[in-house]
């Protein structure tokens, strides 16, 4: 599917509030942990604004959504229970996200295992 084509088809946050299901007609269904969402939120504030900005978000096993906003026909900015609620999930990211979900998740664990940092713990190491 081409990328300005790219559209979900559903797009639900499950009744816990842990999941985002996001559907790319009925081939592609996505169920997306809001753990992962939130650590790897498209924002500045985790993202940064270059690759050696990138931050790595520690402590969220835990998070929930509490709120999915539509920006446009090209995004929905998810708002989490910690306060975070900045990023903007375009169709095409959350599309990869899904289509690329281990992927993504075990580059995010591995980060969390170098750096000291855990899934339960929001300090981080001294």
């Amino acid at each position: 599917m081409a990328e300005s084509k790219l559209r979900p088809t559903e797009l639900r946050v499950s009744k816990d509030r842990k999941t985002l299901t996001v559907a790319f007609g009925e081939d592609e269904v996505f169920s997306l942990p809001a753990e992962a969402l939130r650590v790897l939120s498209p924002s500045a504030e985790v993202q940064g604004h270059s690759p050696e900005q990138r931050v790595t978000v520690p402590g969220k096993r835990n998070v929930q959504i509490s709120g999915a906003e539509p920006v446009g026909n090209y995004a929905v900015r998810l708002i989490f229970d910690d306060g975070h609620g900045t990023g903007l999930f375009t169709w095409v990211y959350l599309h990869d996200l899904g289509a690329n979900f281990n992927s993504h998740w075990s580059g995010y664990l591995k980060e969390l295992d170098e750096k000291g940092m855990d899934r339960d713990r929001a300090d981080m190491p001294r």
